[in-house]
Formats: C-alpha cells, structure tokens, sequence
C-alpha cells in the first residue's frame, strides 16, 4: 500500500473506542510528541483496516482451517500433573476435543479461586484451602463397627464436638433408618430383620457420606501469582464456593462450561470456552488469531445455552439437508428429509460444492444483471 493510499485510508474513520485508548495510553508512558503520535495512529489505522474481512468472505472455513491445523501439532497425552501438587490436569488434544464437544462433565473439573483483600495471606489461603476439601466420614471416624445384636452400625468421632453435626447428617442420608447417640458413640439402627451382608454395605454407604461443606472438591492448592494468593482446586462446585465470605466472586473461575452457564449466564460461559480454548493451546505453543476462537464460542452459545460443535449440536442444526448428511449420519438425514418434504435452497457453502455450483461467497455471492440493446434488425 502506497503512502498517499495510507494517507486517504487513514482520513475515511476512526479507530475503535478501545483501541484508540491503548494509542493514548501508550504515547503517555512512552511520551511521544505530536508528530510521534500521529505516526502511531496511522500505523495503527493501517493495521486495523488490514485485520478486518471483507464482504462475502468465508470467514467460517477460515476459523476452522485456523484452529484445525495447527490442532493437529498438539500431544495426544491425555494428562500432565501441575508443579509439585499433584493435581492431575486434562491439557493437548483431548482437552480441546473436550472444549469444543461442550462435555457436561469434564474429565479433571477445576476451579480458580481467589481471595479478597483482606483474607489474601499465605496463611489464610492455606486454611481456607483445607477447609475447602470435600471430607467424608471415613476422614472422620476413630472407631466403626457392627453390632449383630441390635442390627446397628456404631461409630465413634475423633472429634467428639462434630457429633450432633454427623447425626443430622446421617438422619438426612439415611431416613429409614434410626439414628442416635449413645454415650460417645452414634448408632444407626436398621429398622426390621436385617442380614449381615445389609449392615456391611450400611457401613460402607455411611463412610462415603460427605460432611464437609463444599461437595465435589477432592484436593486444594495455594501458590501465588503478583500480590494474589491463589487456590486451585480439583473438582468444582461454583455455586457453594461463591457463597463463601473469603472468595472473591468477580475473578473466581471454574473450567466447567456448563457449570458456568448455570450460574453465570451464556455470556460467562462464551469468555470460559474462549480462555479454556486459548490457554490450550498456548501451553502447547501455538499462537492463534484469538478472533477465530471467538467465532466458534458465538456460534456455540447465540441459541442462549452451550451447543457442541457436532451432529447434536452446531452441525446437525444446519438449515440445508445436504450440509446436514455431509457431516454425519448421511442416510438418516436424506430420509428425514424426504419423509417431511424437506427442500434445500443451497444457500451454504457445503451443498453447492457438493452439485459442482459457484458458492455464494467472494465473487460468488452476487448475480450480475446486464442490460442490451435490442438489436437492430
């Protein structure tokens, strides 16, 4: 591009409301003159007309292309644990398979907690963070036993001061059964005539009842990042843990898209698939225009929840019958498609590369119309 073309380029707008506040912020700290400034908005101005897309460019395929290839760099290792705490962590392939596919249940759910500024202290962090793991009874118990005599299971605390704590637990688990104390010992009676074998999963069933305040947290870690210190979870419960004093609810993040959405809303749950997508694979080194990634998250949640990129979700909601079958499930989606009376109008990309016509994008996408003289006879 010439200098005069930049020149009238350059005069036709202006920058963007954020960008042109990056533009200021840096001539402060960087203290160029007028001239100097001026020269970087033009530089700037250049740059942003040459990121934008023109009409009629098929900038789907171009996202698709742009994540897809450099994808098939990434390791197929479906884990790696993080630093020395052990928490296993799902990361390469598998983790953006899982991003894209919107799996209601991730393989290593985790949370991102962060504390306000008054309970944001190495020691704090390490209390709240114990206090956070989910505990079960087993974690609990000095003493478990069964008493044939009574049809009972007995159990006795470390701690004698969690006992009315643990009873109302129980009484809430177990409802047809009778529960009471008896001197240091709680006792849960089976009502009728019982088996051993019945006691024995009885006991097992009491052990695995959780007691701790927030479900679903197996493990927590602290470490620090700047001034903040920062939990990380395995597991996640966004809901519990956003109703807690200590948390700071405006940056406390979990990786669970659908959790997210719940509790947040569809526009929290896009910016989740689009850090979750980027970090993926920035840990893997590649760099990838951040604008792709956002497309896919829009037509992921523009429904108003969080669809997969697949045949129940994006794909199989294409309008065009052709498009539909050229994807998955061929035979089922022609026959639908016969049995209603289903007509395509070959408006996509797919279809009309299928039947060999001119797609409607680029130069495709408009008809000229000519008009001639009639002809002298």
């Amino acid at each position: 591009m010439s200098e005069e073309s930049q020149i009238n380029y350059s005069s036709e707008g202006e920058l963007p409301e954020k960008i042109a506040e990056e533009v200021e912020k840096v001539a402060r700290e960087k203290r160029l003159n007028k001239e100097e400034k001026e020269k970087l908005k033009h530089a700037v101005w250049n740059s942003y007309l040459e990121s934008k897309f023109e009409p009629g460019e098929v900038i789907g395929i171009i996202a698709a292309q742009s994540i897809s290839e450099p994808a098939t760099q990434m390791t197929m290792r479906t884990y790696h644990f993080a630093g020395t705490a052990g928490l296993r962590i799902t990361y390469g392939l598998p983790r953006l398979i899982e991003i894209f596919d919107a799996k209601h249940e991730p393989e290593t759910p985790m949370m991102t907690i962060y504390l306000k500024k008054q309970f944001n202290t190495a020691e704090y962090a390490t209390k709240f963070a114990e206090n956070l793991i989910e505990k079960k009874i087993l974690n609990i118990v000095k003493k478990i036993s069964i008493n044939l005599n009574e049809n009972s299971v007995e159990l006795e605390l470390q701690d004698k001061k969690k006992t009315p704590t643990i009873v109302k637990t129980l009484k809430e688990n177990f409802k047809e059964f009778n529960t009471h104390t008896k001197g240091d010992k709680i006792v849960v009676v089976a009502k009728g005539e019982v088996q051993v074998k019945d006691l024995q999963k009885l006991k097992e069933k009491i052990l695995n009842v959780s007691v701790g305040e927030i479900k679903n947290i197996v493990n927590a870690v602290v470490h620090k990042e700047g001034e903040d210190w920062i939990v990380t979870t395995d597991g996640s419960n966004l809901e519990k843990v956003l109703q807690l004093e200590e948390v700071d609810e405006r940056r406390t993040v979990t990786n669970d898209i659908h959790e997210t959405a719940a509790i947040l809303g569809i526009e929290a749950a896009r910016s989740i698939i689009i850090k979750e997508a980027l970090k993926t694979m920035q840990e893997q080194g590649l760099d990838i225009d951040i604008r792709h990634v956002m497309l896919v998250a829009d037509i992921m949640t523009f429904r108003g929840d969080v669809r997969p990129i697949g045949r129940y979700g994006v794909a199989g909601a294409k309008t065009s019958i052709l498009a539909r079958a050229a994807f998955e499930e061929t035979i089922k989606h022609l026959v639908r498609a016969s049995i209603r009376k289903e007509v395509d109008n070959f408006k996509g990309i797919f279809e009309n590369v299928m039947i060999g016509q001119v797609i409607p994008s680029g130069t495709g996408m408009f008809d000229l119309i000519a008009k001639f003289e009639e002809e002298k006879k």
